[in-house]
């Protein structure tokens, strides 16, 4: 029997994926939880064969879980809404056993989830096609300058908190927006945002 627990912020979702898969003979769904937290502690309390886990929950992601689950003997499929390279990239660095998308039939989740167990990866096909055209062209120090950014600091706070001249904070911003070819810091941080860039 194929253990799993589901976590998903959508109650509706998160009762028709149950449902959905405990229709299958060869598995049983043990848990349910609505955020990234509830999801650790459900694994770590029914030890199941598989996690299957929505990326944007409220507390603690997916992806974060999925990242604090690593060392984890269980399997974590990640099902989402969102081909997002930049989540996608995260996804495979944290070890994720399948990333698919909850657009996709019913019968092939359930036959995903069988193939993930018999030691394969899973993941949709859309994404790996996009990951190739899709790597973030800003350095560490630019991505530390446009999350500041996003936070809404102002130049000579990015300068404090990052120990540089604010000259230089500038000359980052100029790169940045150039680097994403982008008008003003607004678009660069929704861009980066719509990539799934930001951590």
């Amino acid at each position: 029997m194929i253990t799993i627990v589901i976590a998903e912020d959508q109650k509706l979702l998160l009762g028709a994926f149950g449902s959905l898969l405990d229709l299958e003979e060869d598995m049983k769904v043990v848990g349910k939880a609505s955020n990234g937290e509830e999801a650790i502690a459900l694994v770590r309390k029914f030890q199941p064969n598989i996690c299957m886990m929505d990326i944007e929950m409220p507390g603690k992601s997916g992806l974060e879980a999925a990242e604090e689950l690593q060392s984890h003997p269980c399997k974590i499929i990640i099902l989402t809404t969102f081909a997002r390279s930049g989540y996608f990239q995260r996804a495979l660095k944290a070890g994720v056993s399948g990333y698919l998308l909850k657009d996709s039939p019913s019968d092939e989740l359930a036959d995903s989830i069988r193939s993930i167990m018999a030691g394969k990866r899973i993941y949709a096909p859309e994404l790996i096609e996009d990951i190739y055209s899709e790597e973030n062209p800003l350095t560490v120090r630019e991505k530390e300058v446009l999350e500041l950014v996003a936070d809404g600091k102002s130049t000579k706070e990015i300068a404090d908190t990052l120990s540089i001249k604010a000259g230089t904070v500038r000359n980052y911003i100029s790169a940045i927006l150039d680097k994403l070819e982008v008008k003003n810091r607004i678009e660069a941080i929704t861009q980066s945002k719509k990539k799934g860039w930001f951590k």
